[in-house]
């Protein structure tokens, strides 16, 4: 993605009302609404159903709220829709992008459609707001209305006409809306960061959030390249959950802080565990007064073997990213790394392990 604060000029169009579309937005309704737009028009579509768009504003949300349980703040009813549709029809939280939009622009069912039209309220006619501003005297309603009626002539060169059932694209825009379509969407996603990144001050990767799947890398180069040859050199060690003891070819990488949260398969995270309990634990949060010493302790022994036998083993730049030096990895400082990472995380909706 890349960092884009401005919009490309154009000698034709106000292109600086459609920067202004998302100055002091208080949800991320807009954003979400003009990547569904241009998802639209990259399918060379420029006559487009409402129920289409906030189908595509709750697909292109999908990941980022039920997967990686970003907060997009008390305000924002996507969220509160992204979860109760999840229920309602029956979509698992890593379904495929197209799949989500299908499901949701089909759907017939009353309380799902009341879901998805919450959003007609009022983001169609306030994206529109730069082109409209409001006339003196003038209040919520009657603005709404004349931000559709004069949008159907197309007036002020407004990006879009709208109607009670759907959107048409001005054609004037068309063409620099197709041949600028990446850049608006770094530009949107650069906005839509700032404003989440706000409400999630300490989540960790928030930008690649916003646009990742929930595939995940292999994690076989971290366990042949590191873990094998502390196994294989120091003998079994006990999984820091079960105390089993485990060697090469027995246990299961695992990401002690969950990868939903994380985002990321850095070293100082992953450890080996027992292979069932590892199925268990899933996308649970550890608690630290239980398994923090069993996992510092793993952590350290590596380190320090690591260190000693293998000094330029690529996976040791990782504790990098926490400590100054990989020499020094001590009790405290980790602990102090870890400790505000779980907690944020649990307020985010992610739900300690609990073990029998």
């Amino acid at each position: 993605m890349v960092v884009l604060s401005s919009l490309t000029p154009s000698p034709y169009l106000p292109v600086a009302n459609l920067a202004a579309c998302f100055n002091k937005t208080s949800t991320t309704y807009k954003f979400y609404w003009f990547l569904a737009l241009l998802h639209s028009v990259e399918q060379g579509k420029d006559q487009i159903r409402k129920q289409d768009l906030f189908a595509q504003m709750l697909a292109q949300a999908w990941y980022t709220i039920h997967y990686f349980k970003v907060s997009f703040g008390p305000q924002d009813l996507i969220q509160k829709a992204a979860q109760a549709l999840c229920i309602l029809e029956s979509i698992p939280i890593d379904a495929p992008r197209e799949q989500v939009i299908s499901q949701l622009s089909g759907t017939t069912q009353g309380v799902s459609l009341g879901q998805l039209q919450h959003f007609d309220k009022n983001v169609p006619h306030w994206f529109l707001s730069p082109w409209f501003p409001k006339h003196k005297g003038e209040n919520d309603g009657q603005q709404r209305n004349r931000i559709y009626s004069q949008s159907q002539s197309y007036s002020n060169q407004v990006l879009y006409a709208l109607f009670p059932d759907r959107i048409e694209i001005n054609p004037i825009w068309l063409p620099y809306l197709e041949s600028n379509i990446r850049l608006l969407k770094d530009f949107c996603y650069w906005n839509l960061t700032q404003f989440l990144q706000a409400k999630n001050p300490q989540v960790p990767d928030l930008a690649n959030k916003l646009i990742k799947t929930a595939l995940r890398s292999s994690l076989t180069p971290q366990r042949r390249d590191f873990w094998d040859k502390v196994l294989q050199d120091l003998g079994p060690q006990p999984c820091i959950y079960t105390g089993k003891p485990m060697e090469k070819g027995n246990y299961a990488v695992e990401h002690f802080i969950p990868y939903r949260f994380v985002s990321h398969d850095l070293m100082w995270n992953l450890i080996p565990a027992d292979p069932s309990f590892n199925s268990r634990k899933s996308d649970k949060l550890p608690r630290l007064n239980q398994y923090f010493e069993g996992f510092y302790r793993l952590q350290s022994t590596a380190v320090q073997h690591m260190l000693e036998v293998s000094p330029r083993n690529r996976f040791l730049q990782d504790y990098l990213t926490l400590f100054p030096q990989i020499d020094s990895i001590s009790s405290e400082r980790f602990r102090d790394q870890l400790s505000p990472l779980l907690s944020i995380a649990h307020n985010n909706g992610f739900e300690y392990l609990e073990t029998a």
